[in-house]
């Protein structure tokens, strides 16, 4: 059973942790291979499940060091049909692993019986998560993304999130896919260096038009895979848009998405410099709870957040 569908504590006004760029991290820290971006492959071998394993219990440390909670969100991002097919899942297989992603997690959470760990299903776009060479409409989006959302409604996540996503229609589709699941969603949009996404809407346009289709289904929205210099100039207090903004997850890096798609190295940036700006951030944004990161960020990242953020927060 999932412990906080029905009433999720990372929206009660506390700080809640989440985990950082996974597969970065595992790629460039730790030299595995990830196939098209695919974290969820390491689940298929025990080696690779153990990596995954020592991912997140290194997060879940620093939430206990801290006296937070953590919102672990599963390596399931590239775990949808498209993506999965070029990889040599069946829809059987699929299915399958998107429920070991959740229950490495269950099993994570019952080791910390101390940390409050919100378990969240990821999804991610069925196209380049940077500049999708096709768009589907909102009916298309539900349909395609409503398999892996029933998939893990009858598991033990908490919620769904989906993450990086390039257009509104997307969202909405997995929206109102999650709906119809009757299981909370996020939705986390990824922007360009100007501030809007990459189909060329704002955060604001993007977030009132999901809202506008869905009657404010979505539960919390965020902003991932982008540096906060990218967009933290467009988040205005006092408007209201802004106030359904709960989750950060941003880039080490103050790189484009094509630099990032083309750079060689990793670019981890400074992670005490990255946790000043997730600071005044929240400092006009406090309903900005869920902090963590993405590309290039690992656990000291986290725990760089962690150590100023939380400070600010009980001050």
């Amino acid at each position: 059973m999932s412990r906080y569908r029905t009433e999720l504590p990372q929206l009660q006004g506390s700080v809640f942790l989440t985990d950082s760029g996974l597969e970065t991290d595992l790629i460039f820290n730790h030299g595995l291979e990830l196939p098209e971006f695919a974290s969820f492959v390491l689940l298929d071998d025990e080696a690779g499940s153990t990596a995954l394993r020592r991912y997140f219990d290194a997060h879940v440390k620093v939430a206990r060091e801290h006296g937070a909670g953590i919102v672990l969100e599963t390596a399931t991002w590239r775990a949808n049909h498209d993506w999965a097919t070029q990889l040599g899942y069946d829809d059987a297989a699929l299915a399958d692993i998107n429920r070991r992603a959740v229950q490495l997690l269950v099993e994570v959470r019952e080791a910390n019986p101390d940390v409050a760990v919100v378990i969240s299903g990821v999804l991610g776009p069925r196209d380049d998560g940077y500049q999708p060479a096709s768009r589907m409409s909102a009916t298309e989006a539900q349909e395609y993304h409503a398999v892996q959302v029933q998939t893990f409604a009858d598991t033990d996540v908490d919620l769904v999130h989906a993450m990086t996503m390039t257009y509104a229609n997307e969202a909405i589709g997995v929206a109102c896919a999650a709906g119809a699941a009757d299981v909370p969603v996020a939705i986390s949009f990824t922007v360009e260096t100007d501030g809007h996404l990459p189909d060329g809407s704002t955060l604001e346009d993007a977030v009132s038009t999901v809202d506008d289709a869905t009657n404010a289904g979505v539960t919390y929205y965020g902003v991932n895979c982008a540096h906060p210099t990218h967009f933290a100039h467009l988040l205005d207090s006092n408007q209201q848009w802004t106030q359904r903004l709960r989750s950060l997850r941003a880039n080490a890096s103050r790189m484009s998405h094509a630099e990032l798609d083309n750079a060689e190295h990793l670019d981890a940036g400074d992670p005490i410099e990255l946790a000043a700006e997730y600071a005044a951030i929240r400092d006009k944004l406090p309903n900005l709870t869920i902090l963590g990161g993405c590309c290039g960020t690992d656990v000291r990242h986290v725990e760089a957040i962690a150590r100023t953020c939380l400070s600010s927060a009980q001050t």
